[in-house]
């Protein structure tokens, strides 16, 4: 049986700054997420894979401060501090959370209407138990691990 290496779609990034940690464009794909070649993939499971290195790698770019959450583009629905993410076959993507009340919340979203913005926010304890990072749990669930492959 041949040999297929997965062929990593095209990405491009640009910063003005050349200090800029890497990012999600930059860094090869997860041995887990390259092994099933894009062609058998649905809109939604590229988009969820997509998204969860997103997420992972502005988490590593916060302090214990901070943790992520999704602003809402094109309204004024708020902010949703993001617990989870999910993905139903051929193209919704959904995402559940919590708004700036504490109020239970919940996107669902076709993959073609997919508009994200990650935000930074402080984190609403003061204890001295470590941030949530719902992205290393994603990636978790994805079996992604971080070697260089």
């Amino acid at each position: 049986m041949a040999d297929k290496k997965a062929k990593r779609p095209p990405a491009r990034v640009a910063h003005c700054n050349a200090d800029t940690p890497p990012t999600a464009e930059q860094k090869p794909l997860p041995r887990s997420i390259a092994e099933t070649p894009l062609e058998e993939k649905s809109p939604a499971e590229w988009a969820y894979e997509r998204l969860i290195l997103y997420i992972q790698n502005f988490e590593e770019q916060l302090d214990n401060a901070h943790e992520v959450a999704m602003g809402f583009t094109g309204g004024d629905a708020g902010v949703l501090m993001i617990e989870g993410l999910g993905y139903f076959e051929p193209d919704i993507v959904t995402f559940y959370g919590t708004d700036t009340t504490g109020a239970k919340t919940q996107l669902i979203q076709h993959v073609s209407q997919l508009n994200v913005m990650l935000r930074a926010l402080p984190r609403e304890d003061e204890t001295d138990e470590p941030p949530k990072r719902i992205g290393f749990r994603l990636a978790a669930d994805l079996n992604i691990d971080n070697e260089d492959d």
